[in-house]
């Protein structure tokens, strides 16, 4: 054995040590991995995603009667009574849904913040 393979060994196992002392008995939870590229995500992370998934939701189903206000820049006399088609997704700051007045014979597409139940 010559000196470089002295050295690469004593940083094998050095390496290896500290990989032996991260995976320590005090994280039980040892996420399986098919993929080697997969990234394990901690479970307490993935539960924050789905809660917050789960709380914030569309706020009106399909069919629903639902109150139009539109903004007095784009179309004033476009308010009223719509019926909902369909559930978009999100623009980034309000869902999205496509709207229906059946005086009309087209649909629009209206920003949650934009309709009120019908009562």
């Amino acid at each position: 054995m010559n000196k470089r393979s002295v050295k690469r060994q004593a940083a094998k196992r050095s390496r290896n040590a500290v990989v032996s002392k991260a995976a320590s008995p005090q994280s039980s939870v040892k996420p399986k991995l098919n993929n080697p590229l997969q990234i394990a995500v901690p479970s307490v992370a993935h539960d924050m995603v789905a809660r917050s998934a789960v709380l914030r939701a569309h706020k009106f189903r399909v069919g629903q009667t639902v109150l139009y206000t539109s903004s007095p820049v784009t179309r004033p006399g476009a308010s009223g009574t719509y019926k909902v088609v369909k559930l978009l997704p999100s623009d980034g700051d309000d869902y999205q849904y496509r709207i229906k007045n059946p005086g009309e014979a087209f649909e629009r597409v209206a920003k949650e913040s934009q309709l009120e139940l019908d009562h």
